[in-house]
């Protein structure tokens, strides 16, 4: 890999979480600006973590901005109204994060989100929920079983109101789409798998606007920790028949159309590459070393030096396990 310049900005990374924690600590200035000066939409709110931007009437998208240095929120999210309920879109690193997002809502639809939905189990999307129920308020948190189950048993550092939370919540099925009334709004809900072994996507259709989880990098080359790759793939494009106008990333700025088409293009080369050292017989360390993401896709932020590896890795143990 090269060294730290505007292409590629390389730290040592494990989680989401704390990749981008990791980052933000040597992260050079004209990034920082670069990813908090690119809304889509108004901004209503601004923090040191993040932003708040409409980007459709009663629809709005949380960019958390953690290379400032702070992690509150680490994952974006969302908030979507109706006339009967408002729903949160994920817990966030922290519920100091949860606890700010639903202060929005109230401040902008006179409500407390009556609902919140987690994407999927990785402690930015889903360690601060308890900051929904804090004040006495209280929120029906939406999740898989998978993602209530392994949020409560593979996020650290444990967190009896989190457990609490997520053990009392109305879980989502992990292979039906279905959709929920917010009262003159529906939001269309898909649960698929690729970046982990249970992710839902969430459609606000008369906005056309999809929020997509973890299933969507915009501009970041993705965490494949614990990615299905194969699956993966097929998500995306599955995301990408809905064809909405506005993309809301699990990480980076808010998407086009064009965002979502370079990002398929990205997985796609990473694949062939995957695939075809992997026929040669390259070792997936050797294969990773030597692979460099095609300037045809734009520009993209690699947040450590295993991101690529782990990539690479998750190709090899799908393609072992089809032979």
């Amino acid at each position: 890999m090269p060294s730290l310049n505007r292409r590629e900005f390389l730290v040592t990374s494990g989680s989401c979480a704390a990749h981008l924690a990791l980052a933000a600590a040597v992260a050079p200035r004209w990034l920082r600006d670069a990813w908090a000066a690119m809304p889509r939409g108004p901004v209503v709110a601004t923090e040191p973590f993040g932003r708040l931007e409409q980007v459709a009437e009663g629809v709005w998208a949380l960019v958390s901005t953690p290379l400032n240095h702070d992690n509150t929120t680490v994952s974006n999210g969302g908030i979507v109204v109706g006339r009967n309920a408002v729903l949160a879109i994920e817990g966030f690193q922290t519920p100091r994060g949860a606890e700010w997002l639903a202060g929005q809502a109230r401040a902008l639809t006179g409500r407390w989100p009556t609902h919140v939905i987690v994407t999927h189990y990785h402690s930015d999307h889903s360690n601060g929920v308890a900051g929904y129920f804090t004040g006495g308020h209280h929120a029906e948190l939406r999740a898989t079983a998978i993602t209530r189950d392994e949020a409560i048993a593979r996020n650290k550092p444990a967190d009896p109101d989190r457990t609490a939370a997520l053990n009392d919540a109305v879980l989502l099925s992990p292979t039906d789409e279905a959709d929920f009334d917010l009262g003159g709004r529906s939001v269309h809900l898909m649960p698929h798998l690729g970046h982990t072994d249970s992710d839902t996507a969430i459609e606000v259709g008369d906005a056309s606007v999809l929020f997509c989880g973890d299933l969507f990098w915009n501009a970041m080359f993705p965490n494949y920790v614990d990615a299905l790759p194969g699956k993966l793939a097929a998500s995306v494009r599955a995301l990408r028949t809905r064809a909405p106008k506005t993309y809301v990333p699990g990480h980076g700025n808010v998407g086009t159309p064009a965002d979502f088409e370079r990002y398929i293009a990205m997985i796609d080369d990473v694949e062939r590459a995957a695939r075809a050292a992997h026929a040669a017989g390259t070792p997936a360390a050797d294969a990773a070393a030597a692979y460099t993401i095609p300037a045809s896709t734009g520009h993209w932020i690699l947040f450590g030096p295993t991101f690529v590896p782990r990539a690479f890795q998750a190709w090899y143990r799908e393609l072992d396990a089809s032979r």
